[in-house]
């Protein structure tokens, strides 16, 4: 019946439905490829030209579109899909180079918000055309 309802799902907006385990794997296959050449691209582009790693610039725009250019440890993890202590880490370097700052949450004295600075607001900008363009050139056709 899930199944049925996924298959009607896909129907509905026009996805292709793979039918047999073959066409499932070779399917997942070729997203794993695009996923690794997109990321491959990103990586080579925003470290020659910017010094920053995919997920470092994702930490930087999350940061950047929030109104408050803040967020929890927490609730930042979950949207860059690193665990807290990767996170930390990656902060940890972000924060050396000027980029973000931490400091105690105003709502909750146990959690720690993550600021984006003025340093990080100029680098997020800089580096935004260059993932844009990767992500167009690769993601085209």
């Amino acid at each position: 019946m899930v199944q049925q309802h996924a298959r009607a799902r896909r129907a509905a907006a026009g996805a292709a439905q793979p039918d047999s385990p073959a066409e499932i794997v070779s399917t997942w296959r070729a997203l794993a490829a695009r996923h690794a050449a997109v990321i491959a691209a990103l990586e080579r582009e925003l470290g020659e030209r910017h010094g920053l790693g995919v997920t470092e610039f994702e930490v930087l725009e999350r940061l950047a579109e929030n109104d408050e250019h803040k967020f929890r440890v927490q609730e930042l993890a979950e949207s860059v899909h690193l665990s807290q202590s990767a996170l930390s880490r990656m902060i940890g370097r972000l924060e050396q180079h000027g980029l973000v700052q931490r400091s105690m949450c105003d709502v909750d004295r146990r959690g720690i918000d993550v600021c984006l600075t003025e340093a990080g607001r100029r680098r997020h900008a800089e580096a935004l055309p260059t993932q844009r363009s990767v992500l167009a050139a690769t993601l085209a056709g």
